[in-house]
């Protein structure tokens, strides 16, 4: 069920280190006022010889890797190959729930979603920066961060769009098991997909936070020039151009715009934090 969490009082006004350049950062917040609704096998010796998959991309695209998509049928049909049997999970003498202790947190993952230039890389750094305040561990999943290590034999065809939120997800649920708050913060624009992440964690510990924008006031924005690129018809596949954006029907946070004014990212933050705090994430 949706929660309400009504205009908390924000505890940090300093814009975040290392935040995204943009309207919502503090030197332009001028463009638009942010709200908040709802809280809410077999060939073993041929396999050792299998490169990785260069990528295709160039610098005008390479910063449209939180554009990705996965297909949803299924996390098998995603992966590049099947599960060999003869691996056997290890249990370990020491649990997700003693390094909570040890945190004195739980884990769980923030999975920030919305259009390129809602403003999702600026918040995921205010709520890092919240948490770290309060002596809480987080880590940040960046979509373009991503894109520079673990993922970058990925190009953008739509196999390794879905291959490239396998991964993100796949991360985002250790960093979670570990005791960490994992922030991730990438478009990830269908429905079905972000279910299909949802269902690797317990329920509770996928937290959808949905940057309700709409696609006039992030064109205006476009902070990395891909919807001027993608209007001139350089970027093919470009959510909220020439290919859609799903809304959450359902999400746990809302934070949507109202009126010509913009809140401070760390006001923002501060709901995320707010329900964190309501729903025991921020104790063992």
């Amino acid at each position: 069920m949706s929660a309400v969490v009504k205009g908390p009082r924000p505890l940090i006004c300093s814009p975040p280190r290392g935040a995204e350049s943009g309207p919502l950062a503090v030197p332009s917040l001028s463009a638009a006022k942010v709200g908040f609704l709802r809280v809410k096998g077999s060939n073993a010796i041929a396999s050792r010889f299998l490169r990785p998959i260069k990528a295709m991309e160039d610098s005008s695209v390479s910063l449209r890797n939180d554009c990705a998509a996965i297909s949803g049928r299924n996390l098998r049909q995603m992966s590049t190959m099947e599960n060999p049997t003869n691996i056997v999970w290890h249990k370990s003498s020491v649990e997700k729930l003693d390094r909570q202790r040890l945190l004195q947190q739980k884990g769980c993952v923030i999975w920030i979603t919305g259009l390129s230039g809602s403003g999702k890389s600026t918040v995921a750094c205010a709520l890092s920066q919240g948490l770290h305040m309060r002596g809480k561990l987080t880590y940040i999943l960046d979509g373009d961060n991503v894109r520079h290590g673990l993922n970058r034999d990925l190009s953008f065809k739509a196999e390794d769009r879905a291959e490239n939120i396998r991964r993100i997800a796949e991360v985002a649920k250790l960093f979670a098991d570990a005791g960490i708050i994992c922030i991730a913060s990438l478009i990830s624009p269908y429905r079905k997909d972000r279910d299909v992440c949802r269902a690797l964690f317990p329920e509770g510990d996928f937290i959808e936070v949905f940057m309700d924008v709409p696609l006039h006031v992030c064109e205006n924005r476009d902070p990395k020039g891909l919807y001027k690129l993608a209007r001139a018809g350089k970027i093919k596949g470009f959510t909220g151009v020439d290919d859609p954006y799903e809304p959450p029907l359902n999400c746990e946070i809302v934070l949507q715009q109202k009126g010509r004014d913009c809140v401070l990212p760390c006001e923002m933050a501060e709901t995320v934090i707010s329900y964190l705090e309501e729903k025991g994430y921020l104790q063992a």
